[in-house]
């Protein structure tokens, strides 16, 4: 008999969700972990004759998951005044009456301590990646939050070079600022770099084409935002006689490089030119409901998602869609799906936790690494408490992760072979700590906004 083979970390689960090539669902079921990377999967008896381990994992009554992936989620100041931008207000001023005299207020550390934060509630919601969706000024402080807490992302400094705007620059300006991100944080890292726009009508045709470039070229993610509202359509039609994405196409931005940020107001030759070039969408539901931008109306996600597009899911950020939490999302977007196209075929739990995991994972360009549990892939996991009423009795775990539970049931997370939650607390942050550290935050950036 041959000797046990040593293992960092031995994961034993009762359920074994893999979302793998034919979305295994085993149990009595174990994951060895070696060098943060998932080296076997199998029974779970013959598993722990197997492999010796340095730490034990008992998931045994319980179920084990991959990490979920957002793809779409703001750091910067939102995380510091958690509901306190009023919902009686149409999303230009939220934008501009609020969230842009913030980011002009922020500091270095309050876009550190936002990240920190951030990163604390998606863990404890079982995120293990989050793509953050652009640090005005200071992405390395972000990064920084980010990585206290032990969660995967991406990361990117906000560019426009359009005038009176905070931290505006002209393109050639905006691109070197760009690679010093990309510089920083290599690609494949806990925490990469992205390319990031802020997007709009706010960004030049210079810009956008240079930054697709620079993407293309160092073989990053490239990332900003359109069409959220109807307002970029005539932006877009008087500035260039095209929709947005059609604009974008004849620029030659879009691509599997491109994460197009809420794509809400595309018509069907958008959304066609979006399916042909393979461009990815991050789908953020609650924040258009909770703004008022008329998904209902004009979104066309669930034909995206329906016809196989490369669609992932985002929290957006708090004042928008307020709570990190991808289980919530999911459900939304399926329930929506459904009832947009009035059919419940195409779209279906099973749909939604794809999204959640190994079809978000490839919409993020990380697909090779995450999303799935399977031999090779990073071992980010999650365990799901099934001791809760929302449990009992047990179901199908799709029908149940999508549409019968929440964050609230997830006991432990493990990024990249690290236990980062643990029985629902984060072991790497002083949730007191920063509590404390937020309110004081919270008040001084006021001020200094004018908003107090």
């Amino acid at each position: 008999m041959e000797p046990p083979r040593p293992a960092d970390l031995l994961v034993l689960a009762g359920t074994l969700v893999t979302q793998d090539a034919a979305r295994r669902v085993l149990t009595d079921a174990a994951v060895a972990v070696v060098d943060g990377a998932i080296a076997e999967v199998g029974d779970r008896a013959a598993m722990a004759a197997r492999w010796q381990a340095v730490e034990t994992l008992d998931a045994s009554d319980a179920l084990v998951m991959p990490g979920l992936v957002d793809a779409h989620h703001h750091c910067t100041a939102d995380p510091l005044v958690r509901s306190l931008i009023p919902d009686d207000i149409d999303s230009h001023a939220a934008i501009f009456e609020w969230a842009t005299p913030l980011h002009g207020a922020v500091r270095p550390e309050d876009d550190e301590l936002g990240a920190l934060l951030t990163a604390a509630e998606a863990l404890r919601n079982g995120t293990t990646t989050l793509i953050e969706a652009g640090t005005v000024a200071h992405a390395d402080r972000v990064a920084a939050g980010l990585s206290a807490a032990g969660i995967r992302g991406g990361v990117g400094c906000w560019g426009w070079d359009m005038d009176g705007l905070p931290y505006a620059a002209p393109a050639d300006e905006v691109l070197d600022r760009q690679r010093a991100v990309l510089d920083a944080f290599p690609q494949g890292g806990l925490i990469e770099g992205w390319v990031t726009l802020v997007g709009h009508e706010l960004v030049s045709d210079a810009l956008l084409a240079g930054a697709a470039a620079l993407a293309r070229e160092r073989g990053a993610g490239l990332t900003f935002h359109i069409s959220p509202t109807e307002a970029d359509v005539p932006a877009y039609q008087a500035r260039a006689g095209l929709r947005p994405v059609e604009h974008l196409q004849r620029l030659g931005v879009l691509g599997r490089h491109l994460l197009l940020a809420h794509a809400v107001w595309i018509d069907a030759a958008e959304l066609t030119l979006i399916l042909e070039t393979e461009s990815a969408v991050a789908y953020c539901p609650w924040a258009y409901l909770r703004l008022g931008q008329g998904v209902t109306r004009a979104g066309r996600h669930h034909e995206l998602i329906a016809r196989g597009g490369r669609v992932a899911l985002g929290c957006d950020s708090v004042n928008a869609a307020d709570l990190a939490d991808l289980h919530r999302v999911a459900a939304l977007a399926v329930g929506l799906a459904r009832d947009m196209a009035m059919a419940t075929g195409a779209v279906t739990a099973a749909t939604g936790l794809d999204l959640l995991t190994c079809r978000g994972a490839e919409a993020v360009g990380m697909g090779d690494r995450v999303g799935s549990i399977e031999p090779g892939r990073r071992a980010d996991l999650v365990v799901h408490d099934l001791s809760g009423p929302s449990w009992r009795p047990r179901g199908r775990p799709d029908l149940n992760l999508v549409w019968g539970t929440d964050g609230r049931s997830v006991r432990d997370v493990v990024v990249d072979g690290r236990m980062v939650v643990r029985a629902g607390r984060c072991t790497l942050v002083d949730e007191a700590a920063l509590a404390a550290r937020a309110a004081d935050a919270q008040r001084r950036l006021l001020r200094d906004a004018g908003l107090a």
